[in-house]
């Protein structure tokens, strides 16, 4: 039996190993805490005692759904003696979002090594995750994309070719900035409609009848008529994407100023204590915004307003 390793079961990588294990996937997992791996055992994976144990027993592919570079770096043993018997002979697929300096470097060491490397970040939260709807962005040597297109099937309605590394995670990024911007916007107008006693429900209904209609929306616009901050794509997670993009923007010399606007509400949200919920969650960062504009007002004395 030719096993598939599959490293992180968090938010997004518990579902998207849960669709592989499913569709009859050999898989051997490990995440950091315990409990995250159980459903992955009830639906037929086999769970490892460490991540050294992954790349043991896996034959080739080795998928990492990890949450920033210290926890790839630390899976891979990389900057250790472990990390060239770990990653040689594997194709790693690094499935997060890390920047694209790291993402080269990494590609690169892991050649030296002996192993072979895939960008593949995925675009979806955790509902499409669920359903086996994400869409994956493939970066790499040809060869190795093609082993390790097929095995996405179970969980990507659509992947693309994005050429050589660092491409898949730049496409990423530009998919991101327009999700957050999106998202930004779609509250603001429900904060807008809310402050004007309009009723949000039929706010959302006329969107959905309109050509702005899409499935973020559709998805997002029932989340914030019901204050439901249940996360699908955590805040924190936001911020840490837009910082991303906003330092490769940076370095491309690029102006990003709705990305820019976006980066200090979701900082906001994220030092109010909102990073553990979902992204509409910056509708809380709007909200702050006018009450102290309004208090602001309020103290002003007639004097000051030339009265």
């Amino acid at each position: 039996m030719a096993y598939v390793g599959f490293v992180g079961a968090g938010v997004m990588g518990q579902p998207m190993a849960l669709n592989l294990a499913r569709a009859g996937t050999p898989l051997v997992v490990w995440n950091r805490t315990p409990g995250r791996s159980e459903p992955l055992r009830a639906a037929g994976a086999e769970v490892a005692a460490g991540p050294a144990e992954v790349f043991d027993r896996a034959d080739d592919v080795v998928f990492l759904m990890l949450a920033d570079e210290t926890a790839v770096d630390a899976v891979l043993g990389r900057g250790t003696p472990h990390f060239a018997a770990r990653v040689a002979g594997h194709t790693v697929v690094h499935m997060g979002t890390t920047s694209a300096e790291y993402s080269g470097a990494l590609q690169d060491d892991i050649r030296i090594a002996g192993g072979r490397y895939v960008e593949a970040p995925v675009s979806g939260s955790r509902v499409p995750a669920e359903q086996g709807k994400l869409v994956g962005m493939l970066a790499g040597d040809t060869d190795a994309v093609t082993a390790v297109r097929p095995l996405l099937a179970p969980v990507c309605q659509e992947t693309f070719d994005c050429g050589a590394v660092p491409g898949a995670l730049l496409m990423k990024f530009s998919v991101n900035l327009f999700l957050i911007t999106l998202v930004t916007g779609l509250a603001e107008a429900f904060h807008f409609a809310d402050r004007h006693g309009l009723d949000q429900r039929l706010l959302g209904d006329v969107l959905d009848a309109g050509p702005m209609a899409s499935s973020v929306s559709r998805v997002k616009a029932p989340k914030l008529v019901t204050r439901d901050f249940a996360v699908q794509a955590a805040a924190t997670d936001v911020l840490k994407n837009n910082r991303l993009i906003a330092e490769a923007a940076r370095k491309a010399g690029l102006s990003s100023p709705l990305l820019d606007v976006c980066h200090a509400l979701y900082e906001e949200t994220v030092a109010r204590g909102h990073g553990g919920e979902d992204m509409v969650a910056v509708l809380r960062a709007l909200e702050a915004r006018t009450e102290g504009a309004a208090a602001s007002r309020t103290r002003t004395t007639p004097a000051e307003n030339g009265m």
